[in-house]
Formats: structure tokens, sequence, C-alpha cells
């Protein structure tokens, strides 16, 4: 029987298609007050197209777009790609511009190179600036900016109860202080700004012996009227706060009771850290946690020169403040656990800079673990836990209706 020989074709396959790139729009915002510059692109070879239009004019935006895609010879369902610098405006802009489908980036302002020798600004110029490194960004150079994590809209408006409160107290400060300044400037004082303030102005004697003069004395009534109004809505908001703890089966509500089981923390750190981070932040490791808050550090190197220049507090300035007094309470009501042995056997014994220094590094390592503990249940190593009932302030006295 003859053999028979396979023959093996010599021929090249065929060679597979290069996929032809989609054309893509880039978009830039300079956001301003009354108006926003806008900056148009395709290529890196392009001349960009300037726009200015009126302050959230959406019909507008979207009439330019449009235009813009004529005028670079793009299919009317182009993909576009924007950016802006997160600033006053906050992020409605960026909802609406992804319920338009386009692909828009809210970028950190302080990220973003900056050539030193550069002095000019103009609108017009950040514009072109931000489209340039658009382009780059989305060609992959993700060294260009850091892009801000963009919370929902039902996330953003459960930070209004806190922030409201945080801005009222520090409204109460002012005017308590306001009050104590005009008394001194007759060189009298109060121990404590209380309802019953009407009454004690009455009594007050000035160095002669004479009743308060007659428009000072109106002027501190009004100041305590504004006093007892914004001490009235802090306690509306605190009790409100309370009743959501007690009566609310939220995750982000969950997540505030398992911080209040922690001994040393309250009502207020726990809110906070809850719905300013852990509540809505997808945190990948420790390092994006403790930038987040600003309290990673920024050291300077050049040739042999090695110097470290603290903190960077580029992070949430509430979070931050927050954590180091958090850390000042966990001394105290934490003796025992493994976080204060470690401050006291590396700061305990030096000076009050050098305790101030360690006091930052216990607010970052304390930050991580309580992050640790929301994602794993695992309880920083020594600490004492409690029942979060327990931590459910008891509510001053309500101040009488003003007259």
């Amino acid at each position: 029987m003859a053999a028979t020989c396979t023959q093996h074709s010599t021929k090249t396959p065929p060679a597979a298609p290069v996929p032809v790139p989609q054309p893509v729009l880039y978009l830039a915002f300079d956001l301003g007050w009354n108006s926003w510059s806008l900056a148009f692109a395709t290529a890196p070879a392009d001349h960009p197209r300037l726009r200015k239009l009126a302050a959230r004019d959406l019909s507008g935006l979207l009439h330019e777009i449009s235009k813009a895609k004529e005028r670079f010879g793009l299919p009317a369902d182009t993909r576009v790609v924007s950016c802006f610098e997160a600033g006053r405006d906050g992020f409605w802009l960026h909802h609406y511009l992804t319920a338009q489908g386009i692909h828009n980036s809210v970028v950190d302002a302080g990220s973003i190179e900056l050539a030193r020798r550069r002095r000019r600004k103009t609108d017009r110029l950040d514009a072109s600036k931000l489209l340039d490194k658009l382009r780059r960004w989305h060609q992959g150079e993700k060294t260009v900016w850091s892009v801000v994590q963009v919370p929902s809209a039902a996330e953003e408006d459960r930070r209004q109860l806190h922030r409201d409160l945080l801005d009222m107290k520090a409204e109460r400060t002012q005017h308590i202080n306001r009050i104590r300044s005009l008394l001194a400037l007759c060189g009298l004082a109060v121990a404590e700004v209380t309802a019953d303030l009407p009454a004690q102005l009455a009594e007050l004697r000035t160095w002669n012996g004479q009743t308060l003069p007659a428009e000072l004395h109106q002027r501190l009534l009004r100041e305590h009227q504004r006093w007892q109004c914004v001490e009235r809505q802090i306690q509306e908001l605190e009790k409100e706060r309370a009743r959501r703890i007690q009566e609310t089966e939220d995750e982000p509500v969950r997540m505030v009771r398992q911080l209040l089981g922690v001994r040393g923390l309250g009502l207020n750190s726990a809110w906070l850290y809850v719905f300013e981070l852990f509540g809505w932040r997808r945190i990948r490791n420790r390092r994006q946690l403790g930038a987040l808050v600003g309290l990673t550090p920024t050291p300077h190197s050049s040739g042999d020169l090695e110097q470290e220049l603290g903190i960077s507090k580029a992070g949430n300035r509430r979070l931050r403040t927050m954590a180091v007094e958090i850390a000042w309470c966990w001394l105290r009501y934490q003796p025992a656990s493994a976080l204060s042995r470690w401050y006291q056997r590396r700061w305990g014994d030096g000076n009050r800079r050098q305790r101030r220094i360690g006091i930052v590094a216990l607010a970052r390592k304390l930050l991580v673990a309580l992050w640790r503990y929301l994602e794993t249940g695992e309880a920083p190593e020594g600490a004492t836990l409690v029942a979060w009932q327990s931590k459910r302030r008891s509510h001053r006295k309500a101040l009488p209706a003003l007259v």
C-alpha cells in the first residue's frame, strides 16, 4: 500500500485587522461663578476650541458640545470625555454629565502638576492646560493628577446634618466670645453664657458703680438672642442624630453603632467617621486611608539632604481634627490597649513637641485600626468594648422660646 504523506499548507494566515481607534471629544471646564470656560479638542495636534458661556447654562453646554463635534467633523454619537476641578460647585455637574452619557472626572486641584516658571493665569489658559492633561490622562498617563471619588447624591445629602452641626457649634462659640469681649470693654465678665444672662447683665456694675451703658446693654441682649437661636438649633440637631442612631437600620447607622461600642469614641466622632469616610468611600489600603485624612508624611530628599516636612494636611480637615482628638481620648480611655502602650514606649517620655508629633502617628494608626474593625469585626488589640446604648447623650434642658 502506497504510503500517503500529508502536505502542510505554507500559506501565512491572514493578519488580524488592526482596530481603528474610535474618535473622542475631550472637554475641559474652568468653572466660575458667573461664567464657564470650555476647551474642546480631539487629538494632541488639534488647536483647542475655546468657548465661554454663562455659568449653569446646561442647554448652552449641550449646544456647545454639538457645535464642537461639527467643528471637528465628528459623528453625533462620538464619545465625550470631560473633567473639571473639585471646588465650590460640588458634584452636581458631574452627576448631570454622567446622566448625559459623558465620561467625566472630578480632579483634585492640589494634585495637578504645575510648571514653576509659568506665572500667567487666565480662565482660558486654565481650561487649555486642563484639556492637555485630560488627553494625557485618558491615554494612560495616570500620574498627571488624582481623581476625586464622587459620592452619590444620597451619600452627599447624608453629610448635611453633622456639617451643619459643626458650623453651628462654631457660630455658638463666636457669639459667646463676642459677649465676653463686649463685657471686657467695661472690665466685666460672666462665668458662663446661659439663658439667665439678661438677669446677670442687669446686676452688673462697672468700675464706678454704674450699670451697663444703654446701647451696649441692648447690643448684648441682641447677641444673646442670636446665641439662644443657635443653641436651640444645636439641641434639635443632636436630638435628631440620637433618634436616627436609636431607630434607623441603614448600613451607615449600623457602622456608627459599631464604633460607639468602642470605649473612647462618642457620638460626634463615630458619626463623623462614618458619614465623612467609612460609610461611602471605597478604601483599598491604609496608605490611601491616611492620604484621605491628610495624615501622610511628606519627606523631602535632594542629594544628601533628607528632611521630613510633616504631614501633608491635604485631606479632609474635619476628619483630621477629629482623628487627633480621638487619639488623645484613646490614651485616656484605652490605656491598656496595644496602641496606647506603643505610644507610651516611644513618645511618653518626650517633651511637649515630641508628644504632639507622636499623637499624629497614633491618630493615623488608630484610624487604620478602626477601619479594619469595621471591615473585619476585629477590634483594636487590647481595646475595651462597651454597649453602644451607653453612649446616648443626655440632652440639656430646652431653652425657652424667644420673645
